[in-house]
């Protein structure tokens, strides 16, 4: 190589452009230590703040698309569930939140996808159907908004395109105490330390084993419905009986 040639690689400014193969590798090595260093510091606050308890988080599959189901009782909920798990989780976000740009920023380093209000509605369910064929395992509120009781509310129905369109594993999981820790009612969250006395703010989270699409393939849609509806409540009580009680 002459040494004009070597001064235009050391100097020229296209020299410093980046394959978008690299480009690609780094935006994927950014997006996985940030959700790591999330995991970490999420595990640390909700047990440190929230006697956080777990279980079942090896009942989701390690590879390929999964459809985790879970109950809507706080804003809490998608760090509550990705805590029980090493897997990293797509999250469903209103794009409302991608509008300041350094949090949509952020929340898309994470994995979170912007949906429109509903998450199981038209817009949301394509969304969803996208990522579960890229092999992701999705985080999915059937109930379409945060509780306004702590009960589980009836399941959307857009919730049956996703089992019907890909059969791809469902697993149920049950939230209990977000409700108590931050309602819809509360702009800061009511914190249980693990040590101190409780204050009924203890968090735990109940993961179920995988349930096979087939299993609702020839369903009518409301007992479908219905079965869901049991699934998560059966799960959310599996949580409740996970919780700090003294």
């Amino acid at each position: 190589m002459n040494q004009e040639l070597s001064c235009f690689f050391i100097l020229h400014p296209s020299s410093f452009i980046l394959p978008s193969k690299v480009t690609v590798s780094m935006r994927y090595a950014s997006s996985w230590l940030l959700y790591e260093i999330s995991y970490w510091l999420s595990v640390t606050g909700l047990t440190w703040g929230c006697n956080y308890r777990s279980e079942g988080g090896r009942n989701i599959p390690l590879t390929g698309p999964a459809l985790l189901l879970a109950n809507h009782q706080s804003f809490l909920d998608p760090c509550v569930v990705g805590s029980a798990t090493r897997r990293h989780l797509c999250f469903l976000a209103r794009k409302t939140l991608f509008r300041n740009r350094l949090f949509g920023a952020l929340i898309d380093r994470l994995n979170a996808v912007p949906v429109d209000q509903e998450g199981v509605a038209k817009e949301g369910l394509k969304t969803i159907l996208e990522q579960l064929k890229a092999g992701q395992a999705v985080l999915v509120f059937p109930e379409g908004e945060r509780t306004h009781t702590g009960e589980v509310q009836p399941l959307k129905p857009g919730v049956l395109l996703l089992i019907k369109r890909l059969e791809v594993p469902i697993v149920p999981v049950g939230i209990a105490g977000a409700f108590d820790t931050l309602p819809r009612t509360r702009k800061w969250p009511k914190l249980s330390p693990f040590f101190l006395p409780t204050t009924g703010a203890d968090i735990a989270v109940s993961v179920g084993k995988p349930i096979p699409a087939e299993r609702y393939r020839d369903m009518p849609r409301e007992q479908v419905l219905t079965e869901l509806y049991e699934e998560l409540m059966h799960a959310k009580e599996r949580a409740e009986r996970l919780r700090r009680k003294s």
